[in-house]
């Protein structure tokens, strides 16, 4: 282990809060307590703030698998900072092998991504067809951050609808995908349910994250009721 990686875990433990720890713990279950260290997460972004300016940071992005859940989220917030497309996607790409749990996926998300949507699709596409649990649910994440508003497509439906997993956390990200469609293009979205283009649980899951949505009217709610399908135990569904 690099020296700057010795101070990042050294410096995460002094900021370590041992109920806050046992309390995180329950929310991952693929990690075990061990590995969680017990830092909250504004915390470790200002951290990592800091960190990135460090000059020899590169050493600790190159110094992987790290062990604690609480280093893996250093790691995904310095590549935020990163302001060159290019070099921010390098760098993202390394990492998300080593990315084992939902929360560090769903907290990841480069801010440069913003600017570079044309290249940043080629890219989800491939994530999405990884197979990678999480390289997936990392890919379906991209996909609802940035393409649901000005730059969406009806043709990037079809890339989530093609997900096909045995995988909870990535059928429960396609679920809060096609949710958040339903609220953001109702119209274009509403066909995939009529027709039932996804696998039973994500679609019953989706209609059920819609139906709790602030953002779709009680009469689309009801509709979307009367589509749900038996169901079908797939992943555990909490």
């Amino acid at each position: 282990m690099s020296s700057i990686s010795e101070k990042i875990r050294e410096d995460l433990f002094h900021m370590q809060d041992l109920p806050f720890r046992d309390f995180q713990s329950k929310l991952m279950p693929t990690i075990e307590i061990e590995r969680v260290i017990g830092v909250r997460t504004p915390d470790i972004r200002r951290y990592a703030a800091k960190a990135a300016k460090e000059p020899d940071i590169d050493e600790f992005l190159r110094d992987v698998p790290h062990r604690y859940f609480e280093e893996n989220n250093v790691h995904a917030f310095v590549i935020e900072k990163i302001r060159d497309y290019e070099k921010c996607m390098e760098e993202v790409e390394r990492f998300l092998p080593y990315i084992d749990n939902w929360a560090t996926c769903d907290m990841f998300s480069p801010k440069i991504f913003e600017k570079n949507k044309e290249k940043l699709m080629v890219k989800i596409r491939k994530w999405i067809a990884s197979g990678e649990t999480y390289t997936v649910r990392f890919g379906i994440g991209m996909l609802m951050r940035f393409y649901l508003d000005e730059d969406f497509k009806k043709e990037y439906l079809e890339v989530a609808a093609g997900v096909r997993s045995r995988e909870y956390y990535v059928n429960m990200m396609t679920a809060w995908y096609f949710a958040t469609a339903l609220a953001k293009q109702y119209d274009a979205v509403l066909p995939y349910f009529e027709h039932q283009r996804l696998d039973d649980w994500t679609h019953n899951k989706a209609i059920q994250k819609a139906c709790e949505s602030r953002r779709i009217s009680q009469e689309q709610k009801k509709h979307l009721r009367t589509l749900k399908v038996k169901p079908v135990r797939k992943g555990n569904d909490s």
